[in-house]
């Protein structure tokens, strides 16, 4: 079975003016819009720089933007779920 979303792991993410790369270890490049996630589109260039990787990069994390994402929920296409939950709230 091929699961490529699964084992998926990023090695370096960077940033230009409009969206997010993740460099995966199996050689992968994902430009993500930052449209996707509104934390990290209304942050400065310098926040950004300032993350973690966890879970040995299948996870993303900005403490100070209070940002989580998952390797796995980009290549599946998700963007910011907390919209999805608020809504899902009410």
């Amino acid at each position: 079975m091929i699961s490529l979303a699964y084992e998926a792991k990023a090695q370096s993410i960077w940033f230009d003016e409009d969206n997010m790369w993740v460099r995966l270890y199996d050689g992968r490049q994902l430009a993500v819009p930052l449209a996707f996630f509104p934390r990290l589109l209304h942050a400065t260039p310098e926040q950004r720089t300032h993350f973690e990787m966890s879970g040995g990069g299948t996870g993303l994390h900005w403490e100070e933007l209070d940002e989580d994402i998952s390797v796995k929920g980009l290549l599946l296409g998700y963007g910011d779920q907390t919209v999805v939950n608020r809504k899902n709230a009410s």
